[in-house]
């Protein structure tokens, strides 16, 4: 099963302390606005996500049909399609996809240890 392309989107107390502690790592602002307090930073292939003040945790995050730079891929397994099979196993989702809707859309599930598990699909 392909989840898509992986990162670790991090829940900051201050993002500009925390961009500047991970731009002293080689990390580089790739998207988002500092002024809504997200953006997401890239070192190499390696993608993380910096949010203030919107999400009580740190986040697994895999993007179906994107390639590490955000474009489209083209071919993927549906966001849908992945919520279906892991239904399929037993697994409990925390929030789902719309079924019957198309294009962008985003599930979430927690793993054993609590750590949330976020599958968002931008295509």
């Amino acid at each position: 099963m392909k989840l898509g392309i992986f990162s670790v989107s991090l829940t900051v107390k201050d993002i500009h302390a925390s961009k500047s502690f991970y731009e002293n790592l080689g990390f580089q602002v790739f998207h988002g606005d500092i002024a809504q307090n997200w953006l997401i930073m890239k070192n190499g292939n390696c993608t993380l996500g910096l949010f203030q003040g919107m999400f009580e945790k740190n986040i697994l995050t895999f993007n179906p049909g994107w390639d590490e730079n955000a474009s489209a891929l083209p071919s993927y397994t549906d966001v849908r399609e992945l919520q279906r099979r892991l239904k399929a196993k037993g697994l409990k989702l925390e929030s789902e996809a719309d079924e019957k809707s198309s294009g962008p859309a985003s599930f979430t599930l927690v793993d054993p240890d609590g750590n949330p598990i976020y599958i968002d699909q931008h295509v």
